[in-house]
């Protein structure tokens, strides 16, 4: 009898026939040894699905990335035997993919460390994340920085002892009566959420440590070369204060100690970065306890780059077609009944103020505002499209443990604009949004970015509002946009909000570090709720689509990111105070003072240091406020009517004349360089 085989397609076009059963790694050992012994983890992605997408992509374009998204490719165990026929990628090391991957095999390390050193501990769950992996432990004693020195060191010993990483399947039934015998709530909460009865439930093994887990792992536990714990932190079960006070152990690794030894030199220079301790050292900015927490105080030096920055943002939206509009603070609840927001956002909303004619809401979006500034007065056809613009305050409840400086705050100012338009402008209009979004980073000094599409998940229907038809318009026209300006984008399923589908712009800065900024977000909904009209060109009222788009997202945590891309040093348009006039003397001030006055005719940020000190103490004083040019003079500067120049990153530059330097700086700012 033969064998049946499957079909698998390599990402180099190639196709193998090889028996049902035969895993990635049997695969990469027939290509090679030495591809064996390199890669992690494998990707696949069932041939079946592929080509039901692709034929619902001739039928519904817009129907397709549903399916394409739902059975996408997944990330599987090298020993994984493959039942049909599939796309296979073999994941190295040094693919993106895999550090997440000896992230999470790193935190089922630790938890085998911790077991063998406290054998009484209960198990959470050990995620990987962004900058390594974390670990839940329920234990009566707390641990000590000692005990984590002997996790650290435990860590090694299993390491070193090449454990496999093997998957176990145990029926439901038994694993949830093994648990609740061994008092592992923890444990027994995330096989009853995650399984249904009847399931096999996925089990992860090295060595005699067993643990409640879907994987996928590195091939055994010597390959998390590079790992070390970094932190110790209280974690709420379920994130509930009621609930017992966990213990969660934070840690990071790599595939080689060079790659961990970079990672904490970013982490320094991160630390050295940080917006919150420059934002007092500068003083651009402050959080008051006496006023509460997550509100911002802005400081002068800081006022004045807020000063530019939204004088940009007016000007660029004037230029572009928008309309500037300005709303209050607060509205009757019977507003956000009508826009969702008391239905769907109430839990991230200020708790309703009881007023005399009704309850009142603290906004957390502009929306209905704007939203009733187009209902006030009946809108054509030729009317469309409308463009609103705001810097509007809003506000909205973030628990106290969630707050970051300027990053996370309960008081901000959101650059909101809404678009009211007719189905036919969708696609122009977003890729108008895409423009500026683009334009902001640029401008700004940010030279790449990310994007990532954020679709909803069906299978979760009620967690959204609007008709299946409108979603799948709203995201067709967005994924369309992008791809007209040819920017590559990652699709999210079930990340989308309630009333839209959305496009995220997150930009790198100089760390490599991504922000979530810019968004440009799709909505039918809103314009059903407050049955939004416009008279159409065959006479008959027609509902307009709205786009929400945010493209600083929030001029507070804009800042707070510029305040960390530049390290404090500003670019001399941006910088609050661009040059500091350093006298030699007494007898120089009149001179300093004349220059100050043309500096300032030409429109710059000067100040004058007329104190009675030294030369030395004066400059080192502007450059600890990283002032972009100190300009020294003394008599030579004044016969020449000159100045000479020190620059912020360059030091000493010489002398100029103080026309030609003017000159200069000028062009500096009027092409909003970064370079001095």
């Amino acid at each position: 009898m033969s064998t049946q085989t499957i079909a698998i397609h390599l990402p180099d076009g190639a196709i193998r026939e090889v028996p049902i059963g035969t895993t990635p790694l049997d695969i990469a050992t027939s290509i090679s040894p030495r591809l064996a012994a390199a890669c992690v983890v494998a990707r696949i992605t069932p041939v079946a699905a592929t080509q039901a997408a692709a034929s619902e992509i001739e039928e519904d374009s817009d129907a397709a990335m549903y399916s394409a998204a739902a059975a996408g490719p997944r990330l599987v165990d090298l020993t994984t035997p493959l039942t049909e026929d599939t796309h296979l990628a073999l994941i190295k090391e040094n693919d993106p993919e895999a550090l997440k991957v000896v992230r999470h095999s790193a935190a089922h390390v630790m938890a085998t460390a911790v077991l063998e050193l406290f054998p009484e501990t209960k198990l959470g769950h050990g995620p990987a994340t962004d900058q390594g992996f974390f670990y839940d432990f329920f234990r009566e004693k707390p641990f000590t920085p000692d005990d984590l020195k002997a996790i650290e060191a435990k860590m090694a010993e299993v390491v070193a002892r090449d454990e496999k990483f093997t998957r176990e399947a145990t029926p439901r039934e038994e694993a949830l009566a093994t648990f609740e015998h061994d008092g592992d709530f923890m444990k027994t909460h995330f096989v009853t959420k995650f399984t249904q009865p009847g399931d096999q439930v996925s089990f992860y093994r090295n060595g005699s440590f067993l643990d409640f887990c879907r994987g996928p792992h590195v091939p055994s536990t010597g390959r998390v070369k590079a790992v070390k714990v970094t932190n110790l932190a209280g974690a709420y079960w379920l994130g509930d204060e009621k609930n017992p006070q966990l213990q969660r152990i934070y840690g990071t690794a790599y595939f080689s100690q060079k790659e961990m030894d970079a990672h904490f030199a970013r982490l320094e220079e991160a630390a050295r970065r940080d917006h919150r301790l420059l934002g007092r050292q500068l003083d651009l900015f402050s959080i008051q306890e006496l006023a509460g927490p997550g509100l911002i105080f802005w400081h002068p030096k800081g006022a004045m780059i807020r000063k530019i920055m939204e004088d940009w943002m007016k000007d660029e939206c004037i230029r572009r077609g928008y309309s500037l509009v300005n709303t209050p603070h607060v509205a009757r609840v019977d507003l956000w009944k009508i826009s969702g927001h008391e239905g769907y956002y109430s839990q991230n909303m200020f708790t309703p103020m009881e007023l005399d004619d009704a309850d009142y809401r603290m906004k957390p979006m502009n929306c209905p505002f704007h939203i009733l500034i187009y209902k006030n007065t009946p809108k054509s056809y030729r009317d469309l499209p409308v463009r609103y613009a705001e810097l509007g305050n809003v506000y909205r409840y973030e628990r106290s443990g969630t707050m970051h400086g300027l990053l996370r705050v309960r008081g901000f100012t959101q650059d909101d604009a809404h678009i009211f338009c007719t189905p036919g402008q969708i696609e122009s209009e977003a890729i108008g949004c895409i423009e500026f979004a683009e334009a902001v980073l640029k401008t700004f000094g940010f030279a790449e970015f990310k994007v990532e599409l954020s679709i909803w998940d069906p299978a979760n229907r009620a967690k959204y509002a609007g008709s299946d038809e409108n979603w799948l318009l709203a995201i067709g026209s967005l994924e369309r946009a992008l791809k007209s300006k040819n920017i590559p984008y990652k699709t999210i399923p079930g990340e989308a909000a309630f009333y839209g589908p959305k496009i995220d712009f997150k930009l790198v800065d100089v760390l490599g570090r991504l922000w979530q900024l810019s968004t440009v977000q799709f909505d039918f909904t809103l314009p059903a709720r407050f049955e939004l009209e416009y008279v159409g060109e065959d006479g008959e009222r027609h509902q307009p689509v709205m786009v929400h788009r945010a493209l600083f997202g929030s001029v507070e945590r804009f800042f707070g990111v510029l305040i960390e891309h530049y390290a404090g040093a500003f670019p001399l348009w941006l910088a609050p105070l661009q040059i500091g006039l350093v006298p030699i003397s007494e007898r120089h001030h009149d001179y300093a003072n004349q220059v100050k006055a043309e500096l300032e005719a030409a429109g710059f940020r000067v100040e004058i240091d007329s104190r009675n000190e030294k030369m030395n103490g004066k400059i080192r004083d502007f450059a600890n406020q990283k002032t972009p040019y100190i300009l020294v003079m003394g008599d030579k500067e004044a016969e020449a009517h000159a100045v000479s120049v020190r620059t912020r990153a360059k030091g000493d530059q010489g002398s100029i004349s103080v026309a030609d330097f003017i000159a200069k700086s000028q062009e500096l700012v009027r092409s909003r360089s970064t370079e001095l």
